[in-house]
């Protein structure tokens, strides 16, 4: 069987490489591209692969840009450094997928549920690519109007540090202090908010990336956050979600 990565770090493709040698030799890797041009010259002038290594994001556009000039689409094994709530949509869509830095053990899986695809289904994947496009092509809230007595004052996200929950209401808290009631509940800001931006540490707060000053190691296993503007409350990232945080941060 014959692959492909598509990937722009080199660093990234190399260590791919090795690593699906090491774990599927009867899988050749024939071919490392670094971008939507190349992809598209090196598909215009080879056969189709058994399989796809592909980065979402690449220097010069999307992976998706290079398989929409394919004719077929072969199996697509999706690399990415979104985090766990940008993907989520992956697993109900049926489509596998590595979240960077790739872990050896979710590789493994990864090539195991493609074999198992290939006995089963064949290559296609085309609908499910028409729904993971969609995901990523998502727009996300850009701006909230909330009410101040009489009238409606707007903020764009840019403005806003964090959110809160507390008594039954959820709170937004702008960079320089000011909160303000809005009408959404948390498990509904983390749908609707970009999850590079934003991180829903706990069933309580939703912070943005420019909020963090701070982070120290907390007991359980968890990290308490330090954020501007400052916090009475303790703001914990709660154990469950603790791994995915770190990748938020590239920590």
């Amino acid at each position: 069987m014959k692959a492909v990565i598509v990937e722009d770090e080199e660093f990234a493709a190399k260590r791919l490489g090795q690593m699906v040698r090491e774990l599927a030799p009867e899988i050749s890797i024939v071919a490392e591209i670094n971008s939507v041009e190349s992809g598209a010259n090196w598909f215009d002038k080879n056969r189709i692969p058994d399989l796809i290594f592909l980065d979402i994001q690449l220097n010069d556009g999307y992976g998706f840009d290079i398989l929409d000039g394919l004719h077929e689409h072969p199996p697509v094994i999706f690399t990415t450094a979104y985090n766990e709530f940008a993907i989520r949509g992956f697993k109900y869509n049926g489509l596998d997928y590595l979240l960077k830095p790739i872990v050896k053990e979710d590789l493994k899986k990864a090539l195991e549920k493609f074999k198992k695809n290939i006995t089963k289904n064949g290559n296609g994947t085309s609908e499910n690519l028409e729904h993971l496009k969609q995901l990523f092509h998502k727009e996300y809230k850009h701006r909230f109007m909330v009410k101040v007595g009489n009238m409606f004052k707007s903020f764009n996200v840019e403005d806003i540090a964090y959110f809160k929950s507390h008594e039954g209401l959820i709170y937004l808290y702008t960079h320089t202090g000011k909160s303000y009631p809005i009408e959404y509940t948390i498990d509904q800001l983390e749908n609707i908010l970009n999850p590079i931006h934003f991180f829903r540490v706990n069933r309580k707060f939703m912070v943005s990336v420019k909020a963090v000053t701070e982070i120290h190691s907390y007991f359980n296993s968890r990290l308490l956050l330090k954020i501007l503007p400052k916090e009475e409350e303790q703001v914990v990232v709660s154990r469950e979600r603790t791994t995915n945080f770190k990748r938020w941060l590239d920590m």
